[in-house]
């Protein structure tokens, strides 16, 4: 394909697949530590998962502004050496017999802060750097490395855990932030200047980004269907790890392999998210493949040791196929619609909702676990995640096949 022979998306890509790979050992190596170490209960597992995720409901919306206001590159290495410094100081910590969980927490809230400029910005430099014809394909290659990481990431993690400290496996993701900001700063593409907002006001520029998105009756639906699923899926954040370890019985290497799971399916869904396009529509695979493979997600509470592994190891894998598959088809499908000097406002504005989303289930995730218990938390996070596949079936995207052309913008409405 194309991109293979482009030499700064190559930078780009595999800078990103490290950076991932980084990320996913820390998103399993900071609870196991919190759960397996630190002794955490249910309410203050779903406050360190909230915590991540808690700064893009905070400053999602102006990061939007100040991403359109600056060049992106830049900013993106900022974002990677600030992620590396404060994932380090985790295991430096437990050398010195300092840590405890106020730091897990406040380090996943300031990594949480630095991830909202990086991912607001790093959608919006995709298009500059390979054009809008080769978005889904830019879009998949990206995915595949984030999906290539979900599988191996957990299982290394977990086994680091259980093997060397789980303290000492968060020192892997502070490597890979660094990593990543190497490779970002070799790329030689000139980013244009961004263009300057004739009034510039921070509320209005919000608002602008706002109207946008909530304007279009197609992005409301994939908002609508995301945050739905981010919602739940946190609930599901706050109890999955003590549900491996407590209820299932797993230890932390098995309980990692178990996460990993799902990465296996969407490294299949970013390979295949390209035919798959062409074969269905490309717009018609962001709702008719979560509709045949979210549903296999059920299967997880089914987990046990031994042969009980296989069936709810097999339906994580479905459903991140049809996750990535999604991902790859919305996002690509918002790229490509959004004005250049919008793409800031419009992805934060999404990832407000979509991510903020995240924390407050979390939030309740914990609450619930504590007052329900740790299976019946787990039983309502996955069918609430399930149900957010309702949206795409009530947008216009079922009678349309795909993506618009590459500068035409969906009418509002």
């Amino acid at each position: 394909m194309a991109l293979w022979g482009h030499p700064d998306f190559r930078r780009l890509w595999t800078g990103d697949t490290i950076s991932q790979f980084g990320a996913t050992v820390g998103m399993t190596v900071v609870p196991l530590l919190a759960a397996g170490v630190l002794d955490a209960t249910p309410f203050e597992m779903g406050l360190l998962a909230a915590a991540s995720t808690m700064a893009f409901l905070v400053i999602g919306l102006p990061a939007g502004v100040w991403v359109d206001r600056v060049r992106r590159k830049p900013l993106m290495i900022a974002m990677d050496l600030v992620r590396a410094a404060l994932m380090i100081s985790v295991p430096v910590a437990w050398w010195l017999d300092l840590l405890a969980l106020p730091q897990l927490v406040v380090v996943s809230l300031a990594v949480g802060v630095c991830t909202v400029f990086f991912d607001v910005a790093y959608q919006s430099y995709l298009p500059s750097l390979v054009g809008r014809g080769q978005l889904v394909e830019g879009n998949s290659k990206l995915q595949a490395s984030m999906s290539v990481a979900e599988v191996s990431g957990p299982a290394v993690g977990g086994y680091a855990a259980q093997f060397l400290g789980a303290a000492n496996g968060v020192l892997a993701t502070g490597l890979g932030y660094l990593s990543s900001a190497f490779f970002l700063a070799r790329i030689k593409t000139a980013e244009p200047v961004p263009q300057r907002h004739p009034d510039p006001h921070l509320r209005r520029e919000i608002a602008e980004g706002l109207r946008f998105v909530f304007g279009n009756v197609t992005l409301r639906m994939i908002v609508a269907c995301t945050g739905t699923s981010n919602f739940f899926h946190g609930i599901q954040n706050a109890v999955m790890v003590l549900f491996l370890l407590q209820v299932a019985g797993l230890n932390e290497g098995t309980a990692g392999l178990v996460l990993s799971a799902g990465g296996v399916g969407g490294v299949l869904g970013a390979a295949f998210a390209h035919r798959i396009g062409l074969l269905v529509g490309q717009a018609r695979m962001i709702w008719l493949v979560p509709v045949l493979t979210w549903p296999f997600t059920l299967a997880l509470p089914f987990v046990s040791d031994g042969w009980g592994l296989v069936l709810p190891m097999l339906g994580l894998a479905v459903t991140m196929f049809g996750v990535v598959v999604y991902n790859i088809g919305q996002v690509s499908y918002r790229q490509v619609i959004c004005p250049d000097h919008l793409l800031g406002r419009m992805n934060a504005s999404i990832r407000w909702v979509v991510w903020g989303a995240t924390p407050l289930g979390a939030l309740l995730g914990g609450v619930l676990g504590s007052w329900i218990g740790i299976v019946p938390t787990l039983w309502v996070s996955l069918a609430g995640t399930v149900a957010g596949m309702v949206w795409l079936l009530l947008s216009p995207l079922r009678s349309m096949r795909d993506l618009p052309a590459g500068d035409s913008v969906v009418a509002h409405g």
